[in-house]
């Protein structure tokens, strides 16, 4: 079998033809729209890219905005919790405050009215005693205790300093000589010579009878007071026992 060179070299030659041509014609346009779709696709996935990255970033924010609500949100819930519990320790502090001055006051008054009664039950007690004390010394009234009272009464007067004694009777100065039960003449002459003496000279005086005495002999003048009674002593007991209560 022979080879026809010539039929080969036609061959090979339109094959090298067509080869050109495809590329010439066929390839490079395909080539070029191939890169052409490649350089497109790579846009789009750029711009895929690009888009993803701004939905990402855009994302990121909305999460750092929520997340800043959020903190926002919780703040403002403490501060309201604070405020709360602020508010809720004042108005405790306020109440144990208000009932701490209602139980000060309400002691402070339940001393007070105990202090009033006690007070009023000692005045009571002690006018009582006084009472029956007065009642039992106004029987007592007679001759011996009109000269009892009569030596205490002259012994107050004797106590004052001369010149004083001098002054109360000069110039015929009217003394008031005051009993609880009216004297007879013995006794009126004997009261008025005896406080003459303790003057130590002579005395006006004027005897006069008031019941509420109890029992005694007091002297009454311009310049001297001497309370010589049952009365005036239970007064002075009572003003004592006054005095002692409020100690």
């Amino acid at each position: 079998m022979s080879l026809d060179w010539w039929t080969l070299g036609i061959q090979a030659i339109n094959v090298v033809i067509l080869v050109w041509l495809l590329a010439r014609f066929f390839w490079r346009p395909v080539a070029a729209v191939i890169a052409q779709r490649r350089e497109a696709a790579q846009t789009m996935m750029s711009e895929a890219a690009r888009a993803r990255d701004a939905a990402a970033a855009a994302l990121a924010d909305i999460e750092r905005t929520r997340a800043g609500f959020q903190q926002e949100r919780e703040a403002i819930l403490a501060a309201a919790r604070q405020e709360a519990e602020a508010a809720r320790t004042a108005s405790l502090q306020a109440n144990a405050r208000e009932i701490a001055a209602i139980q000060a006051e309400a002691q402070e008054r339940a001393v007070q009215d105990r202090d009033t009664a006690e007070k009023a039950w000692s005045d009571r007690a002690g006018r009582l005693a006084v009472d029956i004390a007065g009642r039992l010394a106004a029987r007592l009234n007679g001759p011996a205790v009109t000269d009892t009272f009569l030596n205490w009464l002259t012994h107050e007067i004797r106590l004052l300093p001369e010149r004083e004694r001098q002054a109360i009777t000069a110039n015929g100065t009217e003394l008031e000589a005051v009993s609880a039960v009216p004297l007879g003449t013995a006794e009126l002459e004997r009261c008025r010579s005896e406080i003459a003496k303790a003057f130590g000279g002579a005395a006006q005086i004027v005897f006069k009878t008031d019941p509420a005495l109890i029992a005694g002999l007091e002297l009454h003048g311009p310049r001297i007071a001497v309370s010589n009674s049952w009365r005036a002593d239970l007064a002075r007991i009572l003003t004592d026992v006054a005095r002692d209560h409020r100690g």
